[in-house]
């Protein structure tokens, strides 16, 4: 056979590999990426319409995140934060808007604490997303909610709703599980 045909033959085998193995490595990091954002993922591939941009996207976020020190609280820090929620928590019982108001502090605190940035709001919960998948829509919902009763369009039920969501968010940065198996039920006193 010709030397020719045989390089041929060799340089066209060389790129359907190349190119198998870099479909292969597409696919593992797409899998990688929904697994691993679940419900984000998909946020962000109807936010952008794209699986390549959103795939992007979210590995940009990773990149960011990656680089900052996230540090865990020590147990007595921890203890300290535990107890501040609770006393916004027993707070919501006379004061809903103050309560929501202050979870949204306590939580922006504890971020500041852990190491996240406190940038816009946009970019801390693309960041709480890389380590905190599963709530940072709950961290959307209640920062939606905190921002329509700025403005006086959000009931004592959904203030109600945006401490339950704080609450999520606050556990996961906090590293605790909640103690009752029932989720927390906020009731305003008659």
């Amino acid at each position: 056979m010709d030397p020719k045909v045989i390089v041929a033959i060799i340089v066209v085998l060389a790129i359907i590999i190349v190119a198998a193995i870099l479909v292969a490595r597409r696919r593992q990091r797409s899998a990688h990426l929904k697994q691993h954002f679940g419900p984000e993922y998909e946020r962000e591939l109807q936010q952008s319409g794209d699986a390549g941009k959103a795939e992007a996207a979210l590995a940009e976020r990773e990149a960011r995140v990656e680089k900052f020190t996230i540090r865990e609280l020590p147990p007595t820090e921890r203890a300290t934060y535990a107890d501040e929620w609770a006393a916004v928590q027993r707070r919501f019982v006379d004061d809903p808007s103050l309560a929501v108001s202050e979870a949204d502090r306590l939580v922006n605190r504890l971020m500041t604490a852990r190491g996240y940035p406190m940038a816009d709001f946009d970019q801390r919960a693309a960041d709480i997303s890389v380590h905190h998948p599963g709530v940072v829509q709950n961290y959307r919902s209640a920062r939606d909610i905190f921002v329509r009763h700025s403005s006086g369009r959000a009931s004592t039920e959904d203030l109600r709703q945006a401490m339950v969501y704080y609450r999520s968010l606050f556990d996961e940065l906090l590293g605790t599980v909640p103690a009752a198996a029932e989720p927390v039920v906020l009731r305003r006193a008659s």
